[in-house]
């Protein structure tokens, strides 16, 4: 087997050579750019995309045509499983045999126990009556106690004897002090009393009879006579008690 090979033009084959030179040469900027410029030109296209895509989210109705034109997502969810039918009834238990009766057997007759028969009751005799007791004698009666009627009250004594004004003997007068104050205010008068006057000639008991008409001198009369001091009044020579007047004068001087 011979393989023929045809010659090649010279005029295509340098066209061929450069046109394998011109894909092999990387290509060549026509913008006036550098590298680094044109990356600063794209961030900043980003940048202002972005600020326009979020300036557009801040309107409502932006937001909502978004909002619906979102995927949905559908999860498809296994049906639920059938539920099992309930497990059958278990049968019911064979019916019981009826119990089979007892046969008791009777207990023996009692023994017949015989008794000696009873003797006749005897002829029932009521006791005599009883004789109720005689009475008891009444008892004689108390003696009567004989009161001894009580004895008489003793006599009166007899009634205070009334010693005669000129009976009336002092062995120390009264002195009554004159009230300063009935001085000054100018009270006079005279006072009556009664006096009481023992055996031994003291005075015992002191009484306003009549008085002055001024308390004050009423009572100093009655203070005055209380520390006077009687000669005793004597009856057929024996000493006698005895209410006697005694009067006492307040005058004052002119």
């Amino acid at each position: 087997m011979s393989v023929t090979t045809s010659p090649v033009p010279v005029g295509a084959a340098s066209a061929s050579g450069r046109h394998e030179r011109s894909l092999a040469r990387p290509p060549t900027a026509t913008d006036g750019l550098s590298p680094l410029q044109r990356q600063c030109l794209v961030a900043a296209i980003l940048v202002a995309h972005g600020a326009a895509g979020w300036g557009l989210m801040q309107v409502r109705e932006v937001r909502e045509a978004v909002a619906l034109a979102a995927p949905m997502f559908v999860n498809l969810i296994d049906p639920p499983a059938p539920v099992p039918p309930p497990p059958p009834a278990p049968p019911p238990p064979p019916p019981l045999a009826p119990p089979k009766p007892v046969l008791k057997t009777p207990p023996p007759p009692a023994p017949l126990v015989t008794t000696a028969p009873t003797p006749a009751p005897s002829a029932f005799t009521a006791p005599p009556p009883e004789v109720p007791p005689p009475p008891p004698e009444p008892a004689p009666p108390a003696p009567v106690a004989v009161v001894a009627p009580p004895p008489a009250p003793p006599a009166p004594p007899p009634a205070p004897k009334t010693i005669p004004a000129s009976a009336v003997q002092y062995l120390e007068p009264p002195s009554p002090e004159y009230p300063r104050t009935s001085r000054r205010l100018g009270e006079s008068g005279r006072v009556l009393l009664r006096v009481y006057i023992d055996e031994a000639g003291l005075p015992r008991q002191v009484l306003l009879a009549q008085s002055s008409g001024f308390a004050r001198l009423d009572d100093a009369a009655v203070v005055a006579m209380k520390r006077a001091r009687f000669k005793p009044y004597t009856e057929n020579g024996q000493p006698t008690a005895g209410w006697a007047p005694a009067p006492i004068d307040f005058e004052l001087e002119k």
